[in-house]
């Protein structure tokens, strides 16, 4: 899910860079404006002012700065590179140009641009982030270096931390800054950003309360609750939020919109993503990951391998999403390849230090062991978890299996039981699992019922040959000899008679020793007739014999 496109580290400095210009006292009422924040007045007055032919010194430095701050990056980019292509051009616009670069997206050129620039504690703060950007851990540490105890810095700093997961060092400093800064509000928000990351969605609420009450039209804070409450109730109580950010989104705030559109499909369930997803894949980074999502719940597996296949995992969502992808793909096409790399992903984050007590981490290390088949210690993470989970479809069926697997057949069929998604309980490995737990708890009768709802296919066949071997060595020769029978006519392999008449004779047996009714022989021996086999009839006349004697109707 989207929350923020905020990077107040990076752009929050454009203002800082700009305020010796304000203090210039040339342009008295746009300082009044700016001093407002009316950066559309601002704009209009020195656009006015350029036509008029009274234009000011760094005219194209202002509209870009109030342009910036509108959110309006391409019209600031024109006016920065406007300015620098000047003769003697301030050599401040090299900073602001970089910056703006960064916001657009522009990394390289954002590079090219602040190097450019005259060293200022603006200029490492830029570098600083586009050096996380590039993945350059040497350049990242140079930067950091660099950095000091002053509110920018740590601010930078603190965005790092965040872009980096680590999300309690990022609280921290927050948290220290807000001690002798009360008034910087916005602060609120990006310590709930940093809970909401962490699972604490009510902590997350608490704090962003402190801001809203202050700026209750805020974008990203109303957004950030929106996603509080599709985490802590449902999607439409989440959409309920989101609906004055729908009604209000202004045209300057174009992220906004694209914000409230990427959210909207999470909240209604993936309703509308293939119209709505796509375009924002390279615009919101969650777009993509929940553009896989959507694949995977339509079943499209190799659409979503092929849309993440070339994705470099950075955050603990992207190796966990990664590993799901590969593990469906290996399954489907049966590849050991596939499989290992899922495991090896779902290892990573399950046994890295910040995940491997949080309930995604235990999450997937039982998935790493479930493909490693050692189903003991995947009821080890499991059952740490459990009380989150009780009524969720996909844990339960997860569960049950990994029960059945260890022999606890009795709690597996309970659980199996508790499924409730119509998709779920269709699917042959629900089927072939739930008829296993029957027979193993002695009912075969309701395993025979599974194979009799199912139509004719690869998978009722696969269903049959699991009930006639597994009744068979359950003793419960009777559903075993139904399902030899039909397996027979089906195709012509000797097994299956030889399947069939043991079961046949195993039944006859238990009439013998009283564990079967007597009436159950005239059904032996009608199976016994559908079969072209010689040694039929030699079986036939000894039961037939038996059933004289002891006067049993057949």
């Amino acid at each position: 899910m989207m929350l923020s496109r905020a990077k107040p580290a990076v752009g929050g400095d454009l203002m800082q860079a700009d305020k010796r210009k304000k203090k210039s006292g040339k342009i008295p009422k746009l300082e009044e404006l700016l001093s407002q924040r009316d950066f559309t007045g601002a704009i209009t007055l020195l656009e006015f002012k350029r036509h008029v032919g009274e234009q000011e010194q760094d005219t194209n430095l202002w509209i870009g700065y109030c342009a910036f701050h509108l959110g309006d990056y391409k019209r600031a980019l024109e006016e920065y590179e406007n300015a620098s292509k000047e003769e003697n051009c301030n050599p401040e616009v090299w900073v602001n140009l970089a910056c703006t670069y960064f916001f657009l997206g522009m990394y390289k050129q954002a590079e090219v641009a602040g190097f450019k620039a005259p060293k200022s504690r603006l200029q490492n703060r830029l570098l600083f982030h586009l050096a996380h950007k590039f993945n350059d851990e040497k350049k990242l540490m140079n930067f950091h270096q660099n950095l000091q105890d002053i509110t920018e810095d740590q601010l930078s700093l603190a965005s790092i931390h965040y872009m980096r997961s680590h999300y309690q060092e990022a609280i921290d400093i927050y948290k220290r800054i807000l001690l002798d800064n009360r008034e910087y509000l916005a602060l609120n928000v990006y310590v709930a950003l940093c809970y909401y990351k962490l699972d604490y969605y009510d902590v997350s609420q608490e704090v962003l309360a402190v801001y809203l009450q202050q700026i209750p039209d805020s974008t990203i804070a109303l957004n950030l609750k929106a996603c509080n409450h599709f985490r802590l109730y449902n999607g439409k109580e989440a959409e309920a939020e989101l609906k004055s950010l729908m009604d209000n989104a202004s045209s300057s705030f174009e992220f906004a919109k694209e914000l409230i559109r990427h959210n909207l499909v999470v909240f209604r369930g993936g309703k509308g993503a293939l119209q709505v997803l796509p375009p924002l894949v390279d615009v919101i980074p969650e777009a993509r990951l929940n553009l896989v999502i959507y694949y995977l719940r339509q079943d499209d597996v190799q659409e979503a391998y092929n849309l993440i296949k070339d994705l470099e995992p950075t955050t603990p969502q992207e190796y966990i999403l990664k590993g799901v992808v590969n593990a469906a793909l290996g399954q489907e096409m049966g590849s050991r390849d596939h499989m290992k790399i899922a495991q090896q992903f779902f290892q990573l984050v399950g046994g890295s230090a910040s995940e491997c007590d949080t309930i995604p981490g235990r999450q997937c290390m039982a998935s790493c062991f479930f493909l490693l088949k050692q189903f003991d210690d995947v009821l080890i993470y499991l059952n740490s978890f459990k009380s989150y989970f009780c009524n969720d479809d996909i844990f339960n069926f997860n569960y049950a299996q990994a029960k059945a697997a260890t022999g606890n057949t009795r709690e597996g069929e309970e659980v199996f039981l508790l499924i409730q998604s119509e998709k779920m309980k269709n699917d042959y490995v629900y089927l072939s699992w739930l008829a296993r737990c029957y027979i193993m708890n002695k009912k075969p009768r309701l395993a025979w019922e599974l194979y009799l709802k199912m139509e004719t296919s690869g998978e009722s066949f696969s269903l049959l040959q699991l009930i006639a071997n597994d009744c068979y060595k359950m003793g419960q020769f009777y559903f075993s000899a139904k399902a030899f029978d039909v397996l027979e006519r089906l195709d012509p392999n000797p097994e299956y008679w030889e399947g069939k008449r043991g079961a046949c004779v195993g039944i006859f047996q238990m009439i013998l020793a009283g564990r079967e009714p007597k009436e159950s022989l005239r059904e032996v021996l009608h199976l016994l007739r559908s079969t072209g086999n010689t040694q039929v009839e030699y079986i036939i006349r000894i039961m037939k014999k038996w059933a004289k004697e002891n006067r049993v109707p057949i």
